[in-house]
């Protein structure tokens, strides 16, 4: 499995609960149509542990099943047309791409 993360914050001035609801919403729905996306999840971060400030408050991940996927679906011309559309409304935003290791359940 491949987890695409992003990390990032809103830019000054935003309204934290109209991007929520942005986010929640129409952004969720976006999300979930990428080709090849098995799930979405979208955090607040509350806390950052042994640091003294947040680097960031906001959090996305979605799970793809391969690598294979992952690339053809987000590097698509016009996904990565929608998305820079998307980064429009957040500000530092930091794009980690993971493939699984090892995955347990209890």
């Amino acid at each position: 499995m491949v987890k695409l993360t992003v990390l990032y914050n809103l830019p000054p001035g935003a309204d934290h609960e109209e991007f929520l609801w942005w986010r929640t919403t129409d952004h969720q729905k976006d999300n979930m149509s990428i080709p090849g996306v098995i799930k979405s999840d979208f955090y607040v971060i509350k806390q950052a542990w042994k640091n003294d400030s947040m680097p960031y408050c906001y959090m996305t991940e979605a799970y793809f099943p391969d690598m294979e996927t992952f690339e053809k679906s987000f590097f698509d011309p016009e996904y990565q047309e929608k998305l820079a559309q998307s980064l429009k409304r957040i500000a530092d935003p930091m794009f980690l791409i993971s493939e699984e290791v090892v995955s347990e359940v209890n």
